[in-house]
């Protein structure tokens, strides 16, 4: 019996070169990592969340964070895409922070945006599962 396994080579190269980059320039990154907590939120920091639509749907939003999808559904990504609506939602020239599901994204994205933007970049570990179990504010996505 032979299985036969299809995908689009591009993407996954594409996908993979990316998580690559990104992996390498978070070793050399100056980017905070720490866990959400109620300091994090009183201190008005602006929280981007990079997770999909349906991930906002599904299991709604950090309260005032500010979605901006990085990874789509099927892993791929536009980064001028993401940069021009990020530029247009923030003030990059100050910190802001981002959240995922549990922290791996925004690690990566993290380091890249630190290394390649200079941007002040603090990377909320744990993410939506770890808000979740603080139970800190969560709004339903509209």
């Amino acid at each position: 019996m032979a299985i036969i396994i299809h995908f689009n080579l591009e993407n996954h190269l594409k996908k993979t070169i990316l998580i690559f980059f990104l992996l390498l320039s978070s070793l050399y990154a100056k980017v905070t990592h720490e866990y959400t907590s109620q300091k994090t939120l009183d201190s008005k920091i602006p929280v981007v969340d990079i997770r999909t639509p349906g991930e906002w749907k599904e299991t709604g939003l950090l309260k005032n964070s500010i979605p901006i999808m990085f990874f789509n559904e099927k892993g791929g990504y536009d980064v001028n895409g993401f940069l021009k609506e990020l530029n247009a939602k923030v003030d990059t020239s100050k910190p802001f922070a981002l959240i995922c599901r549990t922290g791996s994204r925004t690690r990566v994205l993290s380091g890249f945006l630190s290394q390649e933007y200079n941007y002040d970049v603090t990377n909320l570990k744990g993410g939506l599962v770890y808000v979740k179990q603080l139970r800190l504010p969560i709004l339903p996505y509209k």
